[in-house]
């Protein structure tokens, strides 16, 4: 990548010795908007602290999709990536519609980059926040949940969305919350999920975070309901101190964590796996004010520091972020967080970049200084050598859910039971109809909104059946002429339901 020979130290700086460290090559995604501007500038300030780094441009984004490549990956990228075990990675914007995948979540799941960090900071009063004393690192699981992106249109009128949650998915991102707080020092870790309403899903998340918690008796542990959780992020975040989530929970709250510190511009992130990380802001592409000099860097550049930390260069990390607060402190501000009374300086994006560079050295005066640990990055927690041996769960097939497009004048879920009653046949009995969750058959309330799409619960007539059974009973669904789009096993392991009690059932 072509530095951009606008950012330059300003003359005073002369005294600082950046750190002789080994060469180092990242490979480097500019990204698309505002994504190679802030990457110049960052970039540039990197160069200044760390001599000895190199950066390899990569191909990420438009100019990917641009090129038919639908991930929006070039092969150059995952060379440099393999070689170098690292990439940080501008803002991505990708193409609505055509089919077109998210660059970040196919790196995240590629790459097995299971493990968000976003650490959410307040930097009162230079920037504006709701709440100055704020101080809270969000752990967001980075390749279940939702962002399976597994979804099907089964019906004119209904599609789906599979939440995907697994037990070492859990695992691995709980042990590295906590793992994460005993590293630096942090008191308490907060899950939070959603399994008064997803008891399966869900509740398999918060059962293991209960399991291992208990693991770490150093550590406060508490769980809170997302919904809760997420507005008390809002109106008291100095009750947190680390945040573990499943994935689509993880992308809202640290969005709204970052910005209840001061604004979203400001968050870096890093995305850790076993062998790979990615560095990133959290904000996106804002093609909308892309080339005019006007984007803050600061997200972008916090990312970079991560990045250092995690590479064990120490030195230039603590540089460059005090150095950042420093110019915070002097009031050298871009537009995005300039205030009147408070900022000194209006600057673009090369100009704080500038400022930057001419602050390596010092140390703010007035918020806490940064001192990162001249240490072998954080080790990934390994699997426990003394875990229990997990017995596998004696399994039984108790019945099946069959899932209808079914579209007959009057939608009358009495005139479905009915036909389904006679079709159920010796093996099961149909136990009752649902439609978008809601129990409609046998005694349904008629003001229910009803679409075309069904779910019949067919439970066994004796303990078990076999998958023969399920196969007869689609046969006489299908000679009846009903359209059956899904279906989905009923299973109890070691005689424990595996599957969501139906309203009203």
């Amino acid at each position: 990548m072509k530095m951009n020979a606008q950012i330059k130290p300003e003359a005073s700086q002369t005294a600082y010795q950046p750190a002789v460290l080994p060469a180092r090559t990242i490979p480097v995604a500019p990204g698309d908007g505002i994504g190679p501007e802030i990457m110049d500038a960052t970039l540039a300030i990197l160069k200044a602290a760390d001599p000895a780094l190199a950066f390899h441009p990569v191909t990420v984004g438009l100019k990917a999709y641009e090129a038919g490549l639908m991930a929006g990956i070039g092969e150059d990228t995952w060379q440099a990536i393999d070689a170098h075990k690292v990439i940080l990675k501008g803002p991505i914007t990708t193409p609505q519609g055509g089919g077109y995948k998210s660059v970040n979540v196919t790196l995240r799941k590629t790459l097995g980059l299971y493990a968000n960090l976003r650490p959410c900071v307040s930097y009162h009063p230079w920037v504006t926040a709701l709440h100055p004393k704020m101080d809270v690192v969000i752990v967001r699981e980075n390749e279940e949940d939702t962002y399976a992106g597994i979804e099907h249109r089964q019906t004119d009128e209904v599609v789906q969305c599979l939440k995907l949650i697994t037990r070492p998915g859990c695992e691995r991102i709980v042990r590295y919350a906590f793992e994460y707080a005993r590293a630096h020092g942090r008191k308490k870790v907060t899950c939070m999920s959603k399994d008064n309403i997803m008891k399966l899903t869900d509740g398999l998340f918060h059962r293991v975070f209960d399991e291992i918690a208990a693991e770490y008796p150093d550590i406060a542990a508490n769980h809170m309901i997302i919904d809760i959780g997420t507005a008390r992020m809002a109106s008291r975040p100095t009750d947190f101190d680390v945040v573990v989530t499943p994935n689509l929970y993880g992308d809202i709250l640290s969005d709204v964590a970052a910005e209840v510190a001061g604004s979203i511009g400001l968050a870096g992130s890093s995305n850790i796996g076993r062998d790979v990380a990615m560095f990133e802001a959290v904000h996106g592409s804002a093609p909308d004010i892309a080339g005019q000099d006007i984007a803050n860097p600061s997200g972008l550049l916090l990312s970079a520091v991560m990045m250092l930390v995690h590479l064990g260069r120490a030195k230039p990390a603590t540089d460059i972020h005090n150095a950042w607060l420093c110019a915070l402190e002097d009031g050298i501000h871009t537009g995005d967080i300039f205030r009147d009374g408070t900022s000194r300086q209006r600057v673009g994006t090369r100009g704080f970049a500038e400022a930057v560079i001419a602050r390596l050295g010092q140390r703010p005066s007035r918020m806490p200084a940064v001192d990162y640990p001249e240490q072998a990055p954080t080790a990934l927690p390994a699997e426990r050598s003394d875990a229990p041996v997990r017995t596998r769960a004696r399994k039984t097939l108790v019945g099946v859910d069959v899932f209808l497009h079914w579209d007959a004048e009057g939608r009358d879920p009495n005139a479905l039971g009915a036909a389904l009653e006679g079709l159920a046949g010796p093996d099961f009995r149909l136990a009752l109809i649902t439609n978008r969750g809601v129990k409609v058959y046998p005694e349904g309330n008629p003001q229910t909104l009803r679409t075309d799409h069904w779910r019949c619960r067919f439970p066994a007539v004796g303990e078990t059946v076999d998958g023969r059974a399920i196969a007869h009973l689609l046969l006489r669904i299908a000679e009846a002429g009903f359209d059956a789009i899904k279906t989905e096993h009923l299973h109890a392991f070691d005689g424990v339901r595996g599957y969501s009690q139906a309203q009203g059932e």
